[in-house]
């Protein structure tokens, strides 16, 4: 016989006149009423003595910035350096013949192609990035199941352990995670490993495991999403599109090429550093103070300017040989 429904408690407001349902117990961090322990999601200190209420996940920084991913900046980072450095130089080499047209002709062919080719670099980097990881993940496995409990716990100490983790820990973190990957009915003999390997295939997954935790935290790389390679290679090729095009903008309405390879190399350096400045911001490098932006422009012109002029000395030369 099943026990009657029972409503759930609630209390009159004074001074709205609306009744209000009591909302779950919100638990302290260092005790619990109840016998059971307090539950992990419901851990809270917020009823302590000298919190005043307030959840620490309530409590902000002086600078709570949403930073870009750190994959997109290094690619826009890679297409605009070398869309402002290589077509500044080409163009500023065909300058020297005095017509802005053939400088316009040879700098836009350049630049399309330049962009297509730097688009195709991106998208086979990042499947590369992505054969290795899948070729990696399939011997870590295989060496996952046919190595023994204590090669495991070593391997997975030598990783936990410099950054605080104690021995014992370490040891259940490893057996946990290999039960989960393989179960807990694989041995560890090596003489069974076909019988593992096979049982591997059935049960592994790419982000749960022994395996991951070795391949993320021991060699550092992860697995990289498919849409990556398009975003890669759509990020870097129109960034080198949008860097090329900016040294090349004087020449489409001045005809001297000599005076229009002056208004590039101003406008150039205006935009590395306006670039320097947002890369700063965006990649969390300038910090709070304004410094920080001003080595972020400085640095950046500096680095791109001393490129596109030994670029330009290259071609200088050439042409005087």
């Amino acid at each position: 016989m099943s026990a009657p429904a029972v409503a759930l408690p609630s209390r009159q407001n004074p001074s709205e006149g609306g009744t209000l349902t009591i909302r779950p117990p919100v638990w302290s961090i260092d005790h619990s009423d109840a016998p059971q322990p307090t539950p992990l999601p419901a851990k809270c200190a917020r009823h302590e003595l000298g919190r005043e209420g307030v959840c620490c996940k309530e409590l902000k920084d002086e600078d709570e910035r949403t930073l870009i991913d750190p994959d997109v900046v290094r690619d826009v980072v890679i297409g605009l350096s070398d869309g402002l450095t290589v077509p500044f130089a080409l163009t500023a080499g065909l300058s020297s013949l005095g017509n802005s047209r053939v400088v316009v002709l040879g700098g836009v062919a350049e630049l399309i192609a330049g962009a297509i080719s730097m688009g195709i670099g991106g998208f086979l980097a990042s499947q590369a990035e992505g054969d290795h990881y899948r070729f990696q993940a399939k011997h870590t496995a295989a060496r996952v199941v046919r190595s023994c409990a204590g090669e495991m716990e070593r391997e997975v100490h030598a990783i936990l352990g410099p950054v605080g983790v104690d021995e014992s820990l370490s040891r259940q973190v490893a057996n946990c995670l290999r039960e989960v990957e393989v179960g807990s009915d694989a041995g560890y003999s090596s003489s069974a490993s076909s019988d593992a390997e096979s049982n591997t295939k059935l049960k592994f997954q790419p982000s749960v495991g022994l395996t991951p935790f070795l391949l993320k935290f021991g060699e550092g790389i992860e697995e990289v999403p498919t849409m990556r390679m398009y975003t890669s290679a759509f990020t870097i090729g129109m960034g080198y599109l949008l860097g090329g095009l900016i040294p090349l903008l004087p020449y489409f309405f001045i005809q001297q090429a000599h005076v229009a390879l002056m208004w590039s190399c101003i406008i150039t350096g205006v935009i590395l550093l306006i670039f320097g400045v947002v890369k700063a911001r965006v990649t969390g490098a300038a910090g709070s103070g304004i410094g920080g932006y001003i080595w972020g422009a400085v640095s950046t012109l500096m680095v791109g300017g001393a490129a596109a002029g030994a670029a330009y000395a290259i071609v200088a030369a050439l042409e005087g040989a």
